[in-house]
């Protein structure tokens, strides 16, 4: 290190010494290249300058008395690096990071400075090229740590030199200190204590040859009757055992050497980064902003020793763990957290924890991983000491990587767990507070418990919603969760036809093809097919499932899955009014005569036909027959012909503007027709009787028993209590099959159908945004998980669904590959 110098004073006002400054760095920058040298110089010190400087930028003092006296305004004493220095007083120390403990300066600025204020020690670096195509520059402020090896002699001895310097320089540089002759002295790479190659390339650099900090160089004296060997002569070294043991101690310092590795990872983290980008950031001066600018601009980093490039031994199907630790040990947060004293934070009484044996055990491994070097670690201490903890990754069988990675997040978390004594804390309900206000009280009384660098890190914030499918009672908490446990579908989407009926004469069936996810609902379909046939806002589609010319179901449940609903289903929706309480549906089944014959005989008998229709009904008011047969006709106004119309009736009139328009789009706003107003927006009591043709309905009571609606219109009906649907039989003549277009009931298309070719393979692709959806997406509790109602104290199956809340620094995902049912499993 070079010895404290004198000073000759500035006379410059400390204005002008910023000025000056900043043009020698201006002219430094122009000239930067690879080669030039930089000096470090203690952070203290630089930041005492350079508030020095901009005093006159400060506000006025007199507003601010307390820094009126502020030692931060009077002229830096001689320049003191000797906190850079470690405790032998020959080099820095091994855990320095820019910006923090030091800044870099060009020469330029550096002798300038010097001059004024003298003192030191003075600490040069030089730039070097590095990168692939060698094109950027950094100052290597950590250069290569070398332990040379004499055999047979047994010297030893520490040498710093550049990665960029030569083979032949570091041999010329051994021969100088053990005073030997070039054309006696050979070289190794001796990493590992292990001859790998003879360094007999001059001309190659030390950073070519990938030689590594704190590895050893054996320096091999040959004997005088063998001479200078020839190049590639390999030779099996013979050394006594001291030397054996003097090479390990120097080499096996694993606490020392990975701390020292630490530092020069963190100094050369982040390319182009100098030490006045850090000023930039807590100096908000224009002046300071600019000298920041100037320097920012060098482009020049700083450069330590490449780590974490080791692999991993497969100790026989151990690939899952170690797939799992490299993901963590290359989690940039767990690299520094590790390779820093996390001991102080190691719960040793924790009794969910390890007592910090699995914390130590990977802690020693991830140095062992980011440690300069080639060979792969066997990671045999790790998995014995996981086979103890946790017995069932015992043996060399194959185990699933995410059970592995959940176990060591889990029990590193309880190693390293702040929290010693963990309090209770009840959790209180929302009771209508503002969602944050309940997350905020939910993760602070997590936090209460659970701290550690796995919960600052991996750890984020589900919102739970719950609804009872009885009382509609909604619970909102806020859970942690550490991974996300994403569904992969095989197939994401499938296309459904559904054929959509209006039950206020607006529009004609039409048939509507939408594609929904696969492991949708019926929510999902519904949504589907409002947004494709145009549903109003006081309008709702009710699904069925039509067998038999009858409605085999109701699918009313939004959370019925679409995976039960088969391709070969017929599925209808129909169109009604968003109606209050007490409603029921009035379900039109149409029949037409068949004729067979039974024993010779000929006999005729009704039979459904065609697709049912449906619209609601009001019970809140007394219903007349002839409300029935008005509201038939307004359903079925829209398939009547024109040609059997007569014109001077208005209900004729509404369903020729039906018919003249096949396409289906006609739409119920642009129908001036006020009986069909009436019908579709007051009560039906209230509607004008619509002449049209008599159509035979037959209605069917509770005791099942038909009553003739063509006959008594005003006469009051009682609608059935018990069910939610009344049922009216249409018999259709051949007269009446006529004077409609009925073939708008008949052929109702299946969900699904297959065509000539083979059906496609899935085309869209499946993306992670995918699998979140569907995991996000609301869903019914299992029969063995239900929720207990707090409203009707009994056990629900309550719709669940998620929310992401709060996302952690690092997000662990985890892709469920396999598709679980009662018999078998497969692989997606």
């Amino acid at each position: 290190m070079a010895e404290v110098s004198m000073c000759r004073r500035s006379s410059l006002s400390p204005d002008e010494e910023r000025i000056l400054i900043k043009d020698i760095a201006l002219a430094a920058e122009a000239k930067s290249k690879e080669g030039d040298t930089f000096f470090l110089i203690t952070q203290r010190w630089w930041q005492h300058w350079i508030d020095y400087v901009n005093q006159e930028q400060q506000p006025d003092v007199s507003e601010h008395c307390d820094l009126a006296d502020s030692s931060s305004f009077k002229r830096p004493a001689g320049i003191d690096n000797s906190d850079l220095i470690s405790d032998d007083a020959i080099e820095i120390q091994d855990t320095l990071l820019e910006g923090r403990d030091y800044v870099l300066l060009p020469q330029q600025v550096w002798n300038q400075l010097h001059t004024w204020y003298g003192g030191g020690p003075t600490l040069p670096r030089r730039v070097i090229t590095s990168g692939p195509s060698h094109t950027e520059m950094a100052v290597e402020v950590y250069p290569l740590r070398l332990q040379l090896l004499v055999v047979p002699k047994g010297g030893r001895s520490t040498i710093r030199i550049s990665k960029k310097e030569t083979i032949g320089e570091l041999h010329r540089r051994a021969c100088e200190i053990f005073d030997l002759s070039p054309e006696q002295v050979c070289i190794w790479d001796f990493y590992g204590r292990k001859q790998h190659a003879l360094m007999t390339d001059i001309d190659k650099t030390l950073d070519d040859a990938n030689i590594q900090m704190d590895q050893d160089i054996l320096v091999e004296i040959l004997s005088p009757d063998n001479g200078t060997r020839p190049s590639g002569y390999t030779s099996s070294v013979r050394y006594d055992g001291s030397l054996e043991k003097e090479a390990a101690s120097v080499l096996v310092e694993p606490s020392k050497s990975s701390l020292s590795i630490a530092g020069g990872l963190s100094a050369s983290k982040g390319a182009s980064r100098s030490y006045n980008t850090e000023l930039a950031q807590s100096q908000s001066l224009t002046s300071v902003r600019e000298l920041d600018t100037t320097y920012g601009t060098i482009g020049v980093s700083t450069r330590g020793s490449s780590g974490g490039l080791t692999g991993l031994q497969n100790l026989g199907n151990t690939c899952f763990m170690n797939s799992a630790i490299q993901c963590l040990v290359h989690t940039p947060e767990f690299a520094r957290y590790f390779r820093e004293d996390y001991h102080q934070e190691i719960n040793w009484e924790n009794t969910l924890g390890m007592r910090g044996e699995l914390a130590l055990a990977f802690g020693e491994l991830l140095r062992k991983l980011w440690a300069p070097g080639r060979t792969p670690v066997a990671p045999r201490p790790f998995k014995t000491k996981l086979a103890r903890f946790a017995p069932q990754f015992s043996g060399y069988n194959q185990h699933d990587s995410q059970e592995l990675l959940a176990f060591l997040l889990d029990g590193l978390h309880e190693d390293l767990n702040r929290v010693k004594q963990k309090p209770y804390i009840k959790s209180k309900d929302a009771d209508g507070r503002p969602d944050e206000e309940v997350a905020d009280e939910y993760w602070a009384n997590h936090i209460a418990r659970n701290d550690s660098i796995i919960v600052d890190v991996c750890q984020g914030q589900y919102k739970s919603t719950l609804v009872c499918p009885i009382c509609n009672k909604v619970s909102v908490t806020f859970d942690p969760f550490m991974y996300l446990s994403l569904p992969l579908q095989s197939t994401t989407t499938r296309t459904m036809t559904v054929t959509v009926f209006t039950c206020n004469g607006s529009a004609l069936p039409s048939a509507y093809t939408v594609t929904v996810p696969k492991q949708g609902r019926c929510r999902d379909l519904i949504q589907a097919l409002s947004n494709a046939s145009s549903v109003k806002h006081s309008e709702r589609l009710l699904l069925v499932e039509i067998q038999n010319h009858m409605i085999q179901r109701f699918l009313e449940d939004p959370l019925i899955l679409l995976s039960t609903i088969k391709d070969d289903d017929h599925l209808a929706a129909y169109k009604v009014q968003k109606s209050a309480k007490n409603t029921k549906y009035l379900q039109l089944i149409h029949r037409r005569k068949d004729q067979g014959t039974s024993d010779g005989q000929i006999t005729s008998g009704w039979l459904p036909y065609g697709t049912p229709l449906l619209s609601s009904i009001s019970c809140d008011d007394e219903i007349t027959r002839g409300n029935i047969q008005n509201m038939v006709h307004t359903m079925l106004s829209p398939m009547l012909r024109t040609e059997s119309l007569d014109h001077t009736d208005i209900s004729g009139a509404r369903s020729a503007i039906a018919a003249s328009n096949p396409s289906g789009n006609l739409r119920g706003e642009a129908c001036t027709d006020s009986a069909i107003s009436n019908s579709m927006n007051n009560d039906i009591t209230s509607s004008k009787p619509v002449k049209s043709l008599k159509l035979s309905l037959q209605l069917v009571d509770e005791s099942n028993a038909c009553i003739d609606l063509s006959v008594g219109e005003e006469k009051a009906i009682t609608l059935p209590s018990a069910s939610t649907s009344i049922l009216v039989y249409a018999d259709w003549s051949q007269k009446l099959l006529d004077k409609y277009h009925t073939h708008y009931l008949e052929n109702l298309p299946e969900v699904f159908k297959y065509g000539p070719v083979t059906k496609k393979a899935r085309t869209e692709p499946l993306s992670l945004y995918t699998c979140l959806e569907a995991f996000l997406r609301e869903e019914p509790l299992v029969p063995e998980d239900m929720w207990y109602c707090p409203q009707c104290k009994e056990r629900r199956q309550a719709s669940k669904k998620l929310d992401l809340w709060r996302l952690p620094e690092v997000l662990v995902i985890h892709l469920k590959r396999f598709s679980y049912s009662s018999f078998t499993n497969s692989m997606l």
